[in-house]
Formats: structure tokens, sequence, C-alpha cells
């Protein structure tokens, strides 16, 4: 990622990679439903690598200069979404396995109950924290947007 890569603010970087997972997931989705498997673990990586990294910019960057500005100390939306990035990352742990294994439909079944847990929790972050972090953070975005240009 460069610098030109790095939307002009918060919400509309972070809006922007939630895009750019799902569409990595319905290449993935396809791919298992057409029963391609070894097609399916390629484009796995790419969107498993692609998550990983949302939730590392999330963690790593964003998430400790919202506690930091907002006097919350990891509470709050923050300790909401850790939890469920952990979860997440229990059923991205899961479809791995299952497509290693050959078993696309498992991938598949595991994958709807990652779906819908992503799904709401894309609303939280794109309704509440990300406006909260954005008004918090407005003043740090190119010194945060320079941060996450190195993921």
């Amino acid at each position: 990622m460069t610098n030109a890569d790095i939307e002009e603010s918060l919400s509309g970087f972070f809006e922007q990679d939630h895009r750019d997972c799902d569409a990595r997931w319905v290449d993935v989705e396809e791919l298992l439903d057409a029963s391609d498997i070894e097609a399916a673990r390629v484009a796995w990586q790419k969107y498993e690598a692609s998550m990983q990294r949302h939730i590392a910019m999330e963690e790593e960057v964003i998430f400790p200069a919202f506690d930091a500005k907002s006097g919350m100390g990891g509470g709050g939306p923050v300790a909401v979404m850790k939890m469920e990035h952990q979860q997440m990352r229990g059923l991205l742990e899961q479809i791995g396995e299952a497509i290693e294994a050959g078993k696309g439909q498992l991938a598949l079944d595991i994958g709807d109950t990652l779906l819908m847990l992503i799904q709401q929790h894309n609303v939280k972050e794109e309704g509440m924290l990300y406006p909260m972090a954005e008004n918090l953070l407005s003043g740090d975005w190119d010194e945060l947007a320079l941060m996450l240009s190195d993921y």
C-alpha cells in the first residue's frame, strides 16, 4: 500500500477496506460453490491475509490511538470490537482447516457464520466506532495513515 492508496479519512479508508475484504470472500465462495478447491485455496489465502491485515491495522494502530484520546482505556466499543475480532480469527482458522482438508461445503457453512458476524461487526464499526475515532483522531490522520501504509 502506498500513501496514494490511503483515503482522506479514517472512515473512508476502513470502509473501503471492508468492501475489499468482502469482495475477496465472494471470490472464495464462488470457487467453493464451483467445487474448485485448488483455486479456492489460492483465493482463500488472499482473503485470509486481507482479513488479518485489516484486524491488525485496527488493533495495532487505530484502537490504541482511539484509547489514548478517548480515555476509555480499552473499554467501550474497542473492547467489543476486539472480542469480535477474536471470534473472527477462530472462524477464519476453521475455514482454513476445512479448505485445506478439501471440505468445501464445510468451509461455506462456517463462512456463513463468519459473514453474519462480519456484517454485524461492520455496522457497529461504520456506524459508531469509525465516526467516533474520526472525530477524536482527525488531527492525527496523516500520521496514522502513514503508519497504516506499512501494512
